[in-house]
């Protein structure tokens, strides 16, 4: 299913690595090898981008309506193969199969919605101050796009870029993360196997100093979208900014989920633990900080330990990624904090942290202000709504935030205040889906929205056209 060695895919040619590295991918799950990845570097990168502008202008001259078309069949395809991509995602990834189940359907329904913007396309007509002047907006391709994905949902996640970049007209260099890169090898296959042209889909794999770096520092890529941590998000944005290119962050967060006292007690905790803990809390938008009215804390606190410790818990996606995370808790316990439950590594095979939460940690410490990417959620009270989201917007990230509450009131002031990008009503802080827009403020990204029809405008050009006419000439 996994080939023992996954190769570049560049001008519809699978490909080794010019200078002959492999990546060893390990198995979250038990820690085994699971594959040898390509490590590219720079050669890898110009070649692929030469593919992608040599097959871009005949793509670009198609309608909207045939690139969608061609991309509705690819989405096809995948749901076609849902239980073998899904079964990719489970051993890549270590996360159960139901889940990568579910995430393989959001990839298809990415791509469905995608497609059928195909037939929209929208642009504005709007009035001008002279007579017989019509003014209207007009798409057009940025050129070529430089696509770099996180691993922790990885089919969602190249869908989530490729879908829209390539609908807009552009061809595409996808780098996905060097610890999921079977599941945009099966990406590419199957865009090979409906008949995407040679050079429009090209996949480098590769580490992201080597590769994606490379692929950021492209003067022949005139778009850079990047899924990952703010951190390596800057880095991304100065590099590709020197040079003016287009350049779309979707970065970390450190999610609030909020409960008041009139919350309804048991599913404000189950949808805590879904939030914080689903995917081993590999999530952009996972709930990392839970915060609770003072007045019900003891209740829920009681219930919240319960759920958590009755987990079955996920791997992290790596041995280092596990140590990181080890080494953060350490650091947060000598300047003050308490383990409530959890914060030891499980005694057995692969990379397993048991499900942690984490109190007396304040806002300004290391762990409220660093994004885990794991199993880690700090618990904190408060005596209300001015409190909390006092302490919702004492973050350096903004995202997602959630607020359970029967009171509408409460959660319209919620709404209107938080500095995050989506907010979430008496629900987890994650769950997007296709046609809503999604991305964050502050250190969460730099604006623009992935997915729905926000996507459009990463990955294309508005023109406006201006249309005068002379009566005289009827």
């Amino acid at each position: 299913m996994i080939p023992a060695e996954i190769p570049n895919l560049i001008g519809g040619e699978a490909r080794p690595a010019a200078g002959g590295a492999w990546l060893d991918k390990h198995r979250p799950a038990d820690g085994t090898l699971l594959c040898r990845v390509a490590g590219s570097g720079p050669e890898d990168v110009d070649a692929a981008v030469a593919a992608a502008r040599a097959a871009q202008p005949a793509w670009a001259a198609q309608t909207v309506v045939a690139r969608g078309d061609l991309l509705r069949e690819l989405a096809l395809a995948l749901r076609e193969r849902r239980e073998e991509a899904s079964a990719i995602v489970a051993e890549e990834t270590g996360k159960p199969l139901e889940l990568a189940l579910g995430e393989t359907d959001a990839a298809v329904e990415m791509g469905l919605f995608v497609a059928g913007e195909g037939r929209r396309f929208y642009g504005r007509t709007t009035s001008a101050s002279t007579p017989h002047r019509t003014v209207l907006t007009m798409r057009h391709p940025v050129g070529v796009a430089g696509l770099i994905v996180s691993f922790n949902t990885p089919l969602p996640n190249v869908a989530w870029k490729a879908f829209p970049a390539l609908l807009c007209g552009n061809a595409a260099v996808l780098k996905p993360s060097e610890e999921a890169p079977a599941s945009a090898w099966l990406f590419g296959e199957l865009a090979r196997e409906v008949g995407l042209a040679p050079g429009l889909l090209n996949v480098v794999h590769g580490a992201g100093p080597e590769a994606g770096a490379a692929l950021v520092e492209h003067e022949g890529v005139d778009l850079v979208s990047f899924t990952g941590s703010a951190a390596t998000g800057r880095i991304v944005n100065e590099r590709a900014g020197a040079r003016l290119a287009k350049v779309c962050l979707e970065l970390g967060g450190k999610n609030a989920l909020v409960v008041c006292d009139d919350a309804d007690l048991e599913s404000a905790v189950r949808r805590s633990v879904a939030s914080a803990f689903s995917n081993a809390g590999q999530r952009c938008a996972a709930a990392s900080r839970l915060v609770v009215f003072d007045s019900i804390a003891d209740a829920f606190r009681e219930r919240l330990l319960a759920e958590a410790r009755a987990l079955e818990p996920q791997p992290v996606i790596s041995e280092a990624a596990l140590q990181r995370i080890l080494r953060q808790l350490d650091g947060a316990v000598a300047r003050g904090a308490s383990i409530a439950c959890g914060g030891v590594r499980l005694d057995r095979p692969g990379f397993h942290l048991a499900p942690t939460i984490v109190e007396g940690v304040g806002p300004e410490d290391d762990l409220s202000c660093t994004e885990l990417f794991g199993p880690v959620a700090t618990l904190s009270t408060v005596r209300g709504l001015d409190e909390a989201i006092a302490l919702v917007n004492d973050s350096p990230y903004g995202l997602t935030a959630a607020v359970h509450t029967a009171s509408l009131h409460r959660a319209l002031r919620f709404a209107e205040e938080v500095e995050v990008g989506v907010v979430v009503v008496n629900a987890g802080t994650h769950g997007s889906e296709p046609h809503m827009g999604f991305g964050g403020v502050k250190q969460s990204g730099t604006g623009w929205k992935e997915a729905g029809v926000e996507a459009l405008d990463v990955y294309s050009d508005v023109r406006w056209v201006n249309l005068v006419a002379d009566p005289s000439l009827t």
